[in-house]
């Protein structure tokens, strides 16, 4: 078994606050559907996974981001 985890993107750039009007960063977990991407495909940790969805589902209601991706 690989003893290696992946670090959280948000922890090891020391982002402390997640903004949902960035949205090039918030793309990044998103799936090819427009679905949020689990915590263990992005490797973030649980604390700025919660972060990420509340940003990216504010971003989707403000018409930054796509509900859906057809």
């Amino acid at each position: 078994m690989n003893s290696l985890k992946k670090q959280c993107h948000f922890c090891t750039n020391g982002i402390k606050e997640i903004d949902y009007k960035e949205v090039e960063v918030l793309k990044q977990f998103i799936d090819t559907h427009g679905r949020i991407v689990n915590h263990r495909r992005s490797s973030v940790c649980a604390k700025h996974q919660r972060k990420l969805a509340t940003a990216i589902k504010r971003a989707r209601f403000l018409a930054l981001m796509p509900f859906i991706i057809s």
